[in-house]
């Protein structure tokens, strides 16, 4: 098992920077879950008989790295339901793209329809019968090298959001083959790190900021921390 990245960790909340290669949780390919290494994680350390619990509430695609929040408790695990279900918790990812976009910062809306059997998800401008709302808010933060540093705040939480939506508008993802960037990405995955992610604690109410470092093996994400600080 790949050593864990812990960012923050309590009694109630357990949150980890997940790598590109990890999938959150179990799925048909038989790998092991983040979630699974994460309930080891725990059992170990605090020596725990017999079944760990570990709750799921919120995923990242595989592809993708950043800090995912589980919850090691029941009560938690409710209250951060229905924070995210009310869009009290705030999650801000960092995105490189090829193509600058055509303003450096505003909101995308659109209506999305995700194709199960391809795993890919369409944006329309209008309304579309199984449509869902789609909106996020990007900014540009810096440029390099013909790539360029976006950083997004979703309003809505639908499949390959991120991913589709700025494909949209022309400016896909860097390694992200699916949604029509010529390359992939050497390490494998593609150029989208959830940063930050900002909430009340559910038991403590004391407010939690937990920023995820950008993956070590991508120099590209090293020369943008440094340009940004």
């Amino acid at each position: 098992m790949n050593k864990l990245d812990i960012l923050f960790e309590d009694n109630h909340i357990i949150a980890v920077n997940k790598s590109v290669s990890d999938i959150v949780q179990g799925d048909k390919t038989g790998d092991e879950a983040l979630s699974e290494k994460v309930k080891a994680y725990i059992k170990k350390k605090y020596d725990k008989p017999g079944d760990v619990f570990l709750g799921v509430v919120h995923r990242l695609d595989r592809p993708v790295s950043g800090v995912v929040l589980f919850a090691r408790t029941s009560k938690a695990l409710t209250r951060l339901n229905k924070m995210f279900q009310d869009k009290e918790i705030k999650k801000t990812y960092w995105a490189i793209v090829g193509e600058l976009p055509a303003q450096d910062e505003g909101r995308l809306h659109h209506y999305i329809l995700k194709n199960s059997e391809k795993n890919k998800s369409y944006a329309f401008p209008k309304v579309r019968s199984g449509a869902k709302e789609a909106i996020l808010n990007y900014k540009l933060v810096s440029g390099l090298k013909n790539v360029y540093l976006l950083e997004v705040d979703l309003e809505t939480g639908r499949h390959h959001q991120i991913r589709c939506q700025l494909a949209k508008i022309g400016c896909p993802i860097r390694g992200d083959l699916k949604y029509g960037y010529p390359r992939s990405n050497k390490e494998g995955g593609i150029s989208l790190h959830a940063r930050k992610i900002s909430f009340v604690h559910p038991v403590k109410k004391e407010a939690i900021e937990i920023i995820a470092p950008t993956p070590s093996h991508d120099n590209l994400w090293k020369e943008f921390i440094n340009i940004t600080g």
